[in-house]
């Protein structure tokens, strides 16, 4: 590691207040991402700027059709909320899911959303909920926020502090994971909302996004064979030793299948 300097604010007006001072300066809650690149010396920050004492970033709660999680909830906790698993189970399977015991008892929502790593699982949810990212200065769309390979609209200095889940008529995910990192080699979560029904994917490509043609499909005939008529195309989709574009683009259709069915 670099040298750099500790904060640890305890509410989000002195975090902004040290972030916006120093561009340099980094944010971190749960650690999954910034403190292996720290120990890498894949980022040399001047600050670290520990979120973890701000309680008002943590929590879930129901505000009438949506709901709010706070930033810095972990994963474990987002799986266990009775408020989650009542309104959208979906979600909660999503989060018990993710990485090991390990990674959810430490990794946050905020921490993963803010990153966009394609192949992590919360930004596909909250593309497909048709979801808001609050932050300290506005609200963002989430077909807005993501703008491509761990690329997002917050701009330097500025906090993410919730994000804002409609509540869907009904919402699925499936995702196929490397056995060994245990990132989603492709996923895909579908969900019925008000604004539509909307179908993501993630994992496959280099960046999460939606799939038009099974939108249109499904919005005919809500169903996994209709949606499993739509092929992938591997174009612009990952290939590696873990598994080439063309199966990837398989493993979308049945990614997709199985979240349909899973949403019933």
């Amino acid at each position: 590691m670099y040298d750099f300097a500790y904060h640890k604010p305890t509410s989000v007006a002195d975090a902004v207040k040290i972030l916006s001072a120093d561009p340099d300066a980094r944010p971190i809650s749960g650690g999954q991402t910034l403190l292996p690149a720290l120990k890498h010396r894949l980022n040399k920050p001047t600050a670290v700027v520990d979120l973890s004492g701000i309680a008002e970033l943590k929590g879930v709660k129901r505000q009438g059709d949506k709901l709010v999680i706070g930033a810095l909830t972990k994963h474990m906790d987002v799986a266990n909320s009775p408020e989650v698993q009542a309104a959208i189970p979906a979600l909660a399977q999503l989060a018990s899911g993710i990485g090991d015991i390990q990674v959810r008892n430490r990794g946050t929502i905020g921490g993963s959303v803010a990153n966009n790593d394609p192949a992590a699982d919360y930004p596909a949810a909250v593309l497909a909920l048709d979801a808001t990212v609050v932050t300290d200065k506005r609200r963002i769309a989430a077909d807005d926020f993501f703008q491509g390979m761990f690329t997002t609209a917050l701009e330097p200095g500025e906090l993410l502090i919730a994000v804002e889940f409609p509540i869907p008529e009904k919402a699925g995910y499936a995702k196929m994971r490397n056995p060994a990192s245990r990132y989603v080699m492709a996923g895909a979560f579908v969900a019925k909302t008000k604004s539509g029904i909307r179908v993501v994917i993630n994992g496959a490509g280099p960046g999460v996004f939606r799939q038009a043609d099974m939108e249109k499909a499904l919005t005919a005939n809500w169903s996994a064979d209709s949606v499993g008529a739509v092929k992938q195309s591997a174009d612009g989709l990952n290939g590696d030793i873990h598994g080439s574009a063309e199966y990837r683009a398989h493993l979308v259709t049945v990614m997709a299948k199985r979240a349909v069915t899973a949403a019933g």
